[in-house]
């Protein structure tokens, strides 16, 4: 028997869990959320000291509450973001119980929903709502070993350039992460090598207008599933220095050495694709693309936004990109550290019930999974671009609280 009871279990207090929260409340659904770490605890401690959010905080929120002391258009650090979602817990009361890790999930054998177990003891409820993210486990490639004579860091364990060794750092990953990693440690004045694979590259603004904003208006945010072959395609895109737009070109002419996807490693030398000159032009044409629509966009509706025609004007190509390096002995070249910036992998292995596919991802359409009463909010294209998004997310975790009231009043239908 549960140790107690209650109508929705929320398990993650991020972003999604607290918006979800939010319309359970709305519904008067009794439920509580339960955290292992801190609020936002990802936001805390998994992210580099200088990260900001890649979106302004205009747009990067919820709707119900601003981000006090900061402009439209700045971008927040992430400790501001994490203490944003700690106030908003307290703005909408949210049920938040923190340092209870829940250890696994199952039908419950004696009737109706589901048993919760955590390290402090058991909870029985009626619909469960998963919303700890996609962000379990840090996905390192298996190329280099462990045992290699260099540091290896995932790029949720890296904090400043003072924490790695002297010499130089190869970063693999050219998505937000491993770009402003990147920048900040040739601004510390490493040596870097950046691992460019295929990626989108968006005007940080463009006309006078953020790229957030040209994607709302073009209706991009709302693209239910990503381009055919862009599955996992990074966006290089910055909020660092007040926002600049991520040009490869300009990394090179500052003194980094750009390669191309890194493919394998043997005895101190790793070695490196040809398609580094490939994935640039093709980041290109996807931020000349942006530009092409936005020109379109502002004439069919007659704005009065002012042209831009030097963001068209790309600098010369940089001779790593024409005559690229596809091997480096790192000892060779004083490379000492390597930042793997390659995303993350999830873990469901506490999920006990039939809401997963063949390969151990979430089965669900909008958020609704294949195990009647077991729920997702927070994942990557959940329901369309812009569903890992702050706001994205409030808007998924409501079609979700909706989904839950509705069936609750299915079941007391005569009761």
């Amino acid at each position: 028997m549960a140790d107690e009871s209650v109508d929705v279990v929320v398990v993650g207090a991020g972003q999604a869990g607290i918006a979800t929260s939010e319309h359970l409340r709305r519904h008067g659904i009794e439920h509580v959320v339960l955290e292992r770490g801190r609020i936002a605890e990802r936001w805390r401690s998994q992210r580099w000291d200088s990260l900001v959010t890649n979106g302004p905080v205009w747009h990067d929120r919820f709707p119900n509450l601003e981000f006090t002391g900061l402009g439209p258009e700045e971008f927040a650090t992430k400790e501001r973001v994490a203490d944003y979602f700690a106030e908003y817990v307290d703005l909408i009361e949210a049920p938040v119980r923190t340092g209870v890790e829940v250890t696994s999930l199952r039908r419950a054998d004696d009737g109706p929903g589901f048993v919760v177990a955590t390290a402090d003891g058991t909870i029985r409820a009626q619909q469960v709502v998963v919303a700890t993210g996609p962000f379990q486990n840090p996905a390192i490639p298996p190329i280099v070993p462990a045992d290699a004579d260099l540091l290896q860091l995932h790029s949720s364990g890296y904090r400043n350039p003072e924490q790695l060794p002297d010499g130089g750092v190869l970063v693999v990953g050219a998505g937000s992460s491993g770009v402003q990693i990147a920048d900040e440690l040739l601004e510390a004045g490493r040596d870097v090598h950046l691992s460019v694979g295929p990626h989108d590259r968006p005007p940080r603004s463009y006309r006078g207008r953020d790229f957030v904003w040209w994607l709302g208006v073009l209706g991009l945010w709302d693209m239910q599933t990503p381009p055919e072959g862009a599955e996992h395609v990074t966006i290089a895109v910055s909020g660092a220095h007040g926002g600049h737009t991520v040009d490869f070109r300009d990394l090179a002419a500052r003194g980094m050495t750009l390669v191309g996807r890194t493919v394998s490693y043997d005895d101190g030398v790793i070695r490196f694709a040809t398609d580094l000159a490939a994935n640039i032009e093709a980041g290109d044409a996807n931020y000349l693309g942006l530009l092409d629509a936005a020109d379109a966009y502002v004439a069919r509706n007659g704005l009065d936004l002012p042209e831009e025609p030097e963001a068209r004007e790309f600098g010369p190509t940089p001779t790593c990109v024409k005559d690229p390096v596809l091997e480096l002995d790192l000892a060779a070249v004083g490379i000492t550290s390597i930042i793997w910036a390659t995303g993350f992998r999830s873990d469901y292995s506490w999920l006990q019930v039939d809401a997963l596919d063949d390969s151990g991802r979430p089965a669900h359409r909008r958020g609704i999974s294949t195990e009647p009463g077991v729920y997702f909010v927070g994942l990557p294209w959940l329901s369309r671009r812009g569903s890992t998004f702050i706001w994205g997310v409030w808007h998924d975790a409501s079609y979700v609280a909706d989904h839950i009231a509705t069936q609750r009043g299915y079941a007391a239908y005569g009761t």
